[in-house]
C-alpha cells in the first residue's frame, strides 16, 4: 500500500459530484481537510441506518455497497473501486446512511467530514446553487434505475448492467473493460432478480457469441448486440 502523504486527495474527491460544483480554491481547501482511513478485507465500513457525516473515495481496494429489502433479501446496490466515490448525500444532510457498505479487500479510503464542507458553502453561498443542480441530476438517474427494475424485462436489465459497469471507474467509455469478475449471485443483486434466471439468460448469449463465461470471468464478446438488449430490441 502506498503512504497516506502520497495520495492525491484533490484528484480522488474530484469524481464526486459534490466536486464538480466548487472553484478551484474551494476544491484544494477541502481536499487539505481530509484525512485517510485503512479498512481490511471484510470489515464493515458503516450499516444502514447509522448516522452519516463524511464521504469517502476510494483510493486503494474495493466495495460493496448492498440493502436488505423489506422482505429480507440482500440486494447488492454496486461494487466500487479505486477512484470511485460514496457517501455523498450523507454528507449533504447529515442523515442517516441509506444502505451497507463493506470492504472486500483492504483498502485505503480519503474521508471528507460534513463540517468541513458546510465551512465552505457558507463562505460561498453561490457553490450550494450548482450543488442543488448537481443533486438534481443525480436523483433522476436514479429514477432511471428503478424504472429499469419496475418495468424491463430480465435480459434488457442485464444487458444495460454489464455495459455499465464495464465503463465505470477507472474505465471509462472510451476505454472499456471487456470482462468482469463478479460472481452471478452478486449481478443478480443488482438488478433485483435470481442467480438461476440470470444464469440461464448468461448461458443463452453465451450460445449465440454475446458473452463467455471463463475461468470465473464474464467476458463481453458482442457489445452492440448487447447494447441492442439493453434498448429492449
Amino acid at each position: 500500500m502506498s503512504d497516506d502523504q502520497s495520495l492525491n486527495k484533490e484528484e480522488l474527491l474530484g469524481r464526486s459530484f459534490i466536486f464538480r460544483a466548487l472553484d478551484e480554491q474551494s476544491k484544494r481547501e477541502l481536499a487539505s481537510f481530509a484525512h485517510v482511513k485503512r479498512y481490511r478485507a471484510g470489515e464493515v465500513i458503516f450499516t444502514m441506518g447509522a448516522a452519516g457525516q463524511s464521504m469517502m473515495a476510494i483510493a486503494e481496494g474495493s466495495v460493496r455497497v448492498d440493502i436488505v429489502t423489506p422482505g429480507g433479501r440482500d440486494m447488492t446496490l454496486s461494487e466500487l473501486r479505486a477512484g470511485e466515490v460514496f457517501g455523498e448525500i450523507a454528507l449533504l444532510d447529515g442523515g442517516e446512511r441509506s444502505a451497507n457498505v463493506r470492504a472486500l479487500t483492504n483498502c485505503a479510503l480519503v474521508v471528507v467530514e460534513r463540517r468541513s464542507l458546510l465551512d465552505i458553502l457558507q463562505r460561498n453561498p453561490k457553490l450550494s446553487i450548482k450543488l442543488i443542480e448537481l443533486l438534481c441530476e443525480r436523483v433522476r438517474r436514479s429514477d432511471e434505475r428503478m424504472i429499469e427494475i419496475a418495468f424491463l424485462d430480465l435480459p434488457s436489465r442485464l444487458a444495460r448492467l454489464l455495459l455499465r459497469l464495464t465503463v465505470a471507474a477507472p474505465a471509462s467509455a472510451d476505454k472499456p473493460l471487456s470482462r468482469l469478475s463478479l460472481s452471478q449471485s452478486e449481478i443478480a443483486k443488482m438488478i433485483g432478480n435470481t442467480r438461476e434466471n440470470v444464469n440461464r439468460c448468461l448461458k443463452k448469449w453465451q450460445s449465440a457469441g454475446l458473452v463467455e463465461l471463463k475461468d470465473g470471468w464474464l467476458i463481453l464478446r458482442d457489445r452492440e448486440k448487447l447494447g441492442d438488449l439493453a434498448e429492449g430490441e
